[in-house]
């Protein structure tokens, strides 16, 4: 009966592991060191919205977060599906220490865990260090761990903040573009009428079309045809029309001969 009932045990042991959830992402150990440095720097609201998010790999390790105190945090109303958003805003998917962004130039733009929301860096020394206007209060907050660095800040990195601050270029409009007309078949082009006289041109008067004064009429002769025979007699000269005689004559005597 004992054996049985160890057996039973046993069994029951066996299915209690094999039916248990597996596949439940867990907090990976850098990030439970980082929020136990966060709760020991009095940042609890901040570690109560990192345990309210979905687990996200971009919070497990190699990130940096910018914290805001618990006042400035009770001032603000989240809805628990803006708390994914506002982590990610509020983090630098690198583990970055304080004296190393300090050595980022001034002006420089980093990103943030959010791909389309910029960090602009404005740096006037140790106690002057900001963050889209947001100044870094209390830095190296978690150096804990190893892939996880924290920094307190005294404000919240709104979501209204200009977004793209790369992508304003400029403000110069390109030039519309007009496509081009479809050319139209010889049948469908409209008859090209002659454009009407601007208004203080002359009209033209009678005399533009009439011929002119000074050229000379067509005569009857050069329209009707030429005749042949005595036409061509009348046109002979006196030593013309005597060699006709002589030539004929000379011809009527061959003929008769």
């Amino acid at each position: 009966m004992e054996t049985f009932t160890t057996l039973l045990v046993l069994l029951m042991k066996v299915l209690v592991c094999a039916t248990s959830p597996t596949g439940i992402p867990s907090k990976s150990q850098d990030l439970v060191v980082a929020t136990n440095e966060m709760a020991r720097a009095n940042y609890f609201s901040f570690v109560m919205l990192i345990n309210m998010s979905p687990l996200d790999q971009r919070f497990q390790e190699n990130v940096t977060f910018l914290m805001p105190n618990d006042r400035i945090l009770s001032q603000i109303r989240m809805h628990q599906n803006a708390v994914s958003g506002f982590l990610l805003r509020h983090s630098i998917p690198s583990p970055l220490l304080f004296d190393h962004l300090r050595h980022i130039p001034l002006g420089s733009l980093i990103p943030s865990s959010d791909p389309d929301y910029m960090l602009d860096i404005s740096n006037k020394g140790r106690k002057n260090f900001f963050l889209n206007n947001v100044k870094i209060t209390s830095p190296d907050l978690c150096t804990a761990g190893s892939s996880i660095r924290c920094h307190g800040i005294d404000g919240v990195l709104s979501a209204a903040t200009d977004r793209h601050p790369l992508s304003a270029c400029s403000n110069s409009t390109s030039p519309a573009v007009v496509p081009p007309s479809p050319s139209l078949p010889l049948s469908d082009i409209p008859p090209s009428f002659p454009s009407p006289a601007p208004a203080g041109a002359a009209a033209p008067t009678d005399q533009e079309h009439s011929p002119k004064h000074g050229a000379a009429a067509p005569t009857d002769q050069e329209h009707s045809p030429k005749h042949s025979g005595s036409s061509h007699l009348e046109s002979l000269s006196p030593g013309g029309l005597l060699k006709f005689v002589v030539t004929s004559i000379l011809v009527l005597n061959v003929w008769v001969l």
